[in-house]
């Protein structure tokens, strides 16, 4: 028998839109939804038509995290049998998959509806932008198990909304409204429910008209200045800045500046 995908892929336009499909489970990754989604990010990475990824929830929520059930981490053990080592999960699925979402050549965002839990909330604050609709909640739910945040919540959080909040969120595990979320810095923009969709498809889109590589270039030069000091920052910035220089959005964007016009951006 036939399993239905646990990751859904639809393009329109230059924007690839992947969504998680589990949603009798709140879409709680499995081993094997973490390898499809990693798959799904790949081949998004490596289509040239694509220029923005959108990443969604299917049913009534984005992420419920890890679930539990699933063999690599069921803690419900047989006589005699070992407890699970987590970090099989983490080494072989999590840790490929965060790597592949902040290295993506083109802008990624992520429009939660409803729960974003555990993994599920640092999987989406690993995108570039994040949309909330009004109902959604943010929960690190780690320190509920016994566990710490993982799926590189502990560089993005602190990064996001400073360390005291980010011990706040992590160590207490309570549950973030969207609204708040957005008060504090975690996420872009808090929307409607009935608004969420739409936002988000026309945000994606607009970043698809955009320079992309400069975008993603952006992106690395962010995380990479946060472990700089500010003199390798500013030579960073200039090694940047001279590959972006000869390509051609640079040369595209400043001519349609000069000429008056609206640039057309290819470079990916």
């Amino acid at each position: 028998m036939q399993t239905e995908p646990t990751i859904l892929a639809h393009q329109d336009g230059a924007v690839r839109t992947l969504t998680l499909n589990r949603p009798g489970a709140l879409n709680a990754f499995t081993a094997e939804m973490l390898v499809q989604l990693r798959a799904a990010l790949n081949a998004a990475a490596e289509d040239a038509e694509v220029r923005c990824v959108l990443i969604t929830g299917s049913g009534r929520g984005f992420c419920a995290g890890q679930d539990l059930s699933d063999p690599l981490v069921n803690p419900q053990l047989q006589p005699g049998e070992a407890p699970k080592d987590i970090a099989h999960l983490l080494d072989g699925y999590y840790i490929p998959l965060a790597l592949r979402l902040r290295s993506m050549p083109v802008p990624v965002v992520a429009a939660v509806n409803g729960v974003a839990a555990g993994a599920g909330a640092n999987f989406a604050l690993g995108c570039d932008l994040v949309l909330a609709g009004q109902s959604a909640s943010f929960i690190q739910a780690f320190s509920k198990i016994g566990l710490i945040p993982d799926c590189g919540g502990t560089w993005l959080l602190p990064r996001l909304v400073g360390r005291a909040r980010a011990l706040q969120l992590a160590l207490l595990g309570d549950k973030l409204s969207a609204t708040e979320a957005q008060a504090m810095g975690l996420i872009y923009r808090c929307v409607p429910d009935e608004e969420l969709a739409a936002s988000a498809q026309a945000l994606a889109q607009r970043l698809s008209t955009l320079p992309v590589k400069a975008m993603a270039e952006t992106r690395r030069a962010f995380d990479q200045a946060g472990l700089m000091e500010f003199e390798q920052a500013l030579k960073m910035e200039a090694v940047m800045q001279s590959r972006l220089g000869f390509a051609h959005d640079y040369q595209e964007g400043a001519a349609a500046f000069l000429q008056k016009r609206a640039p057309q951006f290819t470079d990916r």
